[in-house]
């Protein structure tokens, strides 16, 4: 088998109670395990980058998050503080009022604002369209709006809104988005078969919490 799961997993800390030493024991696992990055709370982002010093793996936080109606400037904020702490890759939330409200030009100004801090660092911005709330409609819209940025991901979920990553939604997302935008599937994903069925489907990142767990059946499974 020639894939390696470790390169595609962001290891994952984004609950509410997340403590230091939790964020500490993730940044540990990431390194050990090779993961492409450890997502945790903007709060640790300094912390986390100084404990990865030396290693390829990547800081990413959040932004908008979980809810995603923060007001723009909110967001640009948020953002300038995040890459000025050390962040490599900020995966945002998206004004979800906005979409199901029928205001596309919000969207499209507020993915303008992002990008520029963004790209101006050159660092990575996922956006997150929270898949689970959306019809196929939607998320075929969302596809073809962000297609038409710079993004370098689009993510399904916030593993917070009850409906985390599909094989539906990944599949969709890799029909209407270029090729030069990644997925990143994420909340749900606890078992090996899981994973690789998202993959197959066109992911090329998954946000995982339970990544060890993962790479142990993923490593039986080569045996």
């Amino acid at each position: 088998m020639s894939l390696n799961l470790a390169s595609y997993i962001d290891h994952t800390i984004l609950k509410q109670t997340t403590t230091i030493a939790e964020v500490d024991k993730v940044c540990v696992e990431a390194s050990m395990s090779g993961f492409v990055s450890v997502c945790i709370p903007p709060r640790y982002v300094a912390g986390a980058k100084k404990l990865l010093d030396g290693s390829k793996v990547k800081v990413a936080t959040v932004i908008g998050f979980p809810l995603g109606y923060n007001a723009t400037d909110v967001k640009v904020r948020e953002i300038e503080e995040a890459i000025a702490a050390g962040a490599d890759e900020l995966d945002m939330v998206i004004d979800l009022c906005a979409l199901k409200s029928g205001d596309w030009g919000h969207l499209q100004r507020e993915i303008e604002a992002c990008l520029q801090p963004v790209k101006a660092a050159d660092k990575i911005l996922k956006v997150i369209v929270e898949s689970g709330m959306l019809t196929d409609s939607e998320l075929i819209s969302c596809c073809q709006l962000y297609a038409q940025h710079d993004i370098d991901y689009m993510k399904t979920s916030t593993g917070f809104s009850g409906t985390g990553a599909t094989v539906h939604a990944v599949s969709m997302m890799r029909e209407f988005l270029p090729a030069n935008i990644g997925i990143k599937a994420s909340g749900g994903i606890r078992t090996y078969d899981f994973a690789l069925e998202l993959i197959e489907a066109g992911a090329s990142r998954l946000g995982c919490s339970s990544s060890v767990q993962l790479i142990k059946e993923y490593n039986a499974a080569l045996k």
